[in-house]
C-alpha cells in the first residue's frame, strides 16, 4: 500500500519532466525545420490539423489560445530553443500572479511562504530579462574574426525580438493553465479539453496564417525534417503535452505544472548543442541561474504550505473523532 501511494504521488512529477522533455524536443525540431525554410505560420496550422484529425472521435467545441503557439514559433525563429526554454521560466511567475488574482492560490502576505513566493516570482522575471537583454560572449567558442557592427546589431535585435515573443507566449501559457484549471474543475475530462483546443486552434491558426503567409509555395511540406517536425508537433506537442498537462493541472493545480519550466533549460541547451550546433552564452547562463533560484524559492514556499495544510487537516480529523465522545458524555 505504501509503494502504491508513493508511485501515485511520484507520477505527476515524472509526467511533468516528460512533458518538458517533449516540449524541448518540439522547439529543437521546429527550429531545425524552420532553418530549412519552413514557414512558422504553416508549421502551426499543419500540426493542429493533424492533431485534430487524430482526435476526431473526441470532437467537441472549446476555445484555444492560439497566440501562444504563434508567439513560440516566431520567437524560436528569431532566437533559439535555449532562449525559448529560458523564457519559458516566466510561466511560473505569470501563473502564480494570475492564480492569486483569481483566488486559485491563497496568499497571506504576512506569512513567510507567501513572501518567498512573491520574491521568487520577481527574481524569475529579473532572470528572464537578463536572458533576453544580455546575450554576452559565447562559452567555449573558438575565437574568430570580429563581425561587422551591422551584423552584431541585427543579431542582437533578433535576440530581443525573439525574447519579447517568447515572453508573450509564457503569459499565454499561464492564462491557458489557469483557464484549464477552472474548466477541469467543473468538467473533468482532459481528452475532451485537448480535442476542443486542437480543433479551434486549427481554425484560428489557419486564419492567422492565411493573413501572415502570402507565399503559396510555403504551404508545401517537404518529406524531410519539415514533415518530421510537423508530425512530432502534432503528436507530442498537441496531444501528449496538452493531455498530460491537463491531467496534472486537474490533480495538482496550475502553479504546480508551471513550476517545471526550468527543467527545460538544461534539456534545451543539450539538444541545441547536439542537433543545431547552438552556442551557449554567458547571458543565458546567468539569467537561467537567477530564474532557477526564483523557481526553487516558489517551490519551497509551496511545499511548506502543503505541509501546513496537511497538518491542519490531520488536526481537524482528530478533533472530529473526539467530539462525538465528548457529546455522549455530556448527554449522559
Amino acid at each position: 500500500m505504501g509503494v502504491k501511494s508513493f508511485v501515485v504521488k511520484l507520477l505527476p512529477f515524472v509526467a511533468m519532466v516528460a512533458v518538458e522533455t517533449f516540449a524541448v524536443g518540439l522547439t529543437t525540431l521546429s527550429k531545425a525545420a524552420m532553418s530549412t525554410g519552413l514557414s512558422h505560420f504553416v508549421f502551426v496550422v499543419y500540426s493542429n490539423v493533424i492533431a485534430s484529425l487524430i482526435l476526431l472521435p473526441y470532437y467537441f467545441i472549446i476555445i484555444r489560445i492560439t497566440l501562444m503557439q504563434n508567439c513560440v514559433t516566431t520567437g524560436i525563429n528569431y532566437s533559439s530553443p535555449t532562449l525559448a526554454s529560458a523564457m519559458g521560466n516566466l510561466t511560473p511567475a505569470f501563473t502564480f500572479l494570475l492564480a492569486a488574482i483569481f483566488r486559485m492560490e491563497k496568499s497571506d502576505f504576512r506569512s513567510l511562504g507567501s513572501q518567498v513566493k512573491i520574491l521568487g516570482t520577481l527574481v524569475s522575471i529579473l532572470g528572464a530579462l537578463i536572458v533576453t537583454l544580455y546575450k554576452g560572449p559565447a562559452i567555449g567558442a573558438v575565437p574568430q574574426l570580429q563581425p561587422s557592427s551591422s551584423t552584431v546589431v541585427t543579431t542582437t535585435n533578433d535576440w530581443v525580438i525573439g525574447g519579447i515573443f517568447l515572453a508573450t507566449a509564457s503569459l499565454s501559457v499561464a492564462i491557458l493553465n489557469v483557464s484549464q484549471a477552472a474548466i477541469l474543475k467543473g468538467y473533468p475530462s482532459e481528452m475532451t479539453l485537448v480535442t476542443f483546443c486542437c480543433f479551434f486552434g486549427t481554425i484560428q491558426c489557419t486564419i492567422i496564417s492565411l493573413i501572415g503567409e502570402r507565399n503559396p509555395d510555403a504551404w508545401k511540406i517537404r518529406p524531410d525534417i519539415e514533415l518530421i517536425s510537423v508530425v512530432y508537433a502534432a503528436v507530442f506537442g498537441n496531444l501528449v503535452i496538452c493531455g498530460v498537462t491537463a491531467w496534472c493541472i486537474r490533480r495538482k493545480g496550475p502553479v504546480f505544472v508551471a513550476m517545471f519550466k526550468p527543467v527545460g533549460i538544461s534539456i534545451a541547451a543539450f539538444m541545441g548543442a547536439i542537433f543545431l550546433g547552438d552556442t551557449l552564452h554567458i547571458g543565458s547562463v546567468i539569467g537561467a541561474i537567477i530564474i532557477v533560484v526564483g523557481f526553487y524559492g516558489v517551490i519551497w514556499a509551496q511545499s511548506k504550505e502543503e505541509e501546513s495544510k496537511g497538518e491542519k487537516y490531520d488536526r481537524q480529523q482528530v478533533s472530529s473523532q473526539k467530539t462525538p465522545l465528548l457529546e455522549s458524555h455530556i448527554n449522559v
